[in-house]
């Protein structure tokens, strides 16, 4: 035990507490209209989300980086090896940064990237690249490693099996949720799979229909939020409970985004259907 990871636990703690959570998320999801879901956000932690203006993609990238913004500051309070267990962590923001950096490189309509700060891995280089072939070169020699080839679907598909495969050697909690995270991730590049290239393999969802990824999302997420509470109730000063705020945190982030979605169709309005849809997963 360190002073370092005694005061990291603490604040982690601290921030976990903070979250919106279930039963305020439900009162966002029924809202009527965006701009009605916004307007209950002000008086919360979330209150950047209620900026005026802000398009659906905007407000959900704002709750995403409010989560990184979180680390962020976590990572100050955190011996060395803290901060390398965030930065692990943290390699979503990353490969969330390059989907966006791919867009771009097709020639299509892109959105706001994340600001990683000490917490980048290698997208301080990544993000100046002109070309998937140089993207590629630049994963290759950083911790990335080479995805497999220079298309979109290899390097989406690539980063996420290589992301889990880092996590996973951390061990412990997040070792297996980033396991079946690969496996989801597999789901969710499917349909940019060009026509003859195999799926890698996902033994990880052997009990959830491949048909209804959706579901097998909202599972994974109530699961990490679970144990993620467990270790947080831990009275350890180690990784343990900053993996547990980590986990409450982002699965707290995921049920905002879904409940500011069902807001923006209408909420509890409009016969209620896309409520029900928001109820159906989160």
């Amino acid at each position: 035990m360190t002073a370092g990871w005694v005061a990291g636990t603490v604040r982690a703690k601290a921030m976990a507490r903070r979250v919106l959570g279930a039963d305020a998320a439900r009162q966002v999801a029924a809202c009527q209209s965006l701009e009605e879901a916004q307007r209950l956000l002000r008086s919360t932690p979330l209150r950047g989300v209620a900026e005026p203006g802000l398009s659906l993609a905007a407000a959900q990238h704002a709750v995403a980086e409010s989560v990184l913004w979180d680390l962020r500051v976590l990572a100050g309070w955190l011996p060395r090896e803290g901060v390398s267990l965030l930065r692990l962590l943290a390699g979503w923001f990353e490969i969330a940064n390059v989907d966006e950096l791919l867009q771009v490189l097709d020639g299509q309509p892109s959105g706001a990237v994340f600001e990683l700060g000490a917490l980048a891995t290698a997208w301080p280089r990544l993000r100046a690249v002109r070309s998937a072939a140089e993207l590629r070169r630049e994963l290759t020699g950083s911790a990335w490693g080479d995805p497999g080839g220079d298309t979109g679907w290899d390097i989406r598909a690539g980063m996420r099996a290589r992301w889990a495969t880092r996590v996973a050697a951390s061990g412990g909690r997040a070792g297996a949720w980033a396991s079946s995270a690969a496996a989801l991730a597999v789901l969710a590049v499917r349909g940019r799979q060009p026509r003859g290239r195999p799926a890698p393999p996902q033994p990880l969802l052997a009990a959830v229909s491949a048909a209804e990824p959706w579901a097998a999302e909202a599972h994974w997420w109530r699961q990490v939020e679970r144990e993620g509470r467990v270790l947080l109730r831990s009275s350890e000063a180690d990784s343990g409970p900053v993996i547990g705020a980590v986990a409450v945190m982002a699965t707290d982030a995921w049920r905002v985004r879904a409940a500011l979605a069902s807001a923006a169709r209408g909420g509890a309005g409009r016969g209620g259907l896309a409520l029900e849809a928001y109820d159906a997963v989160a």
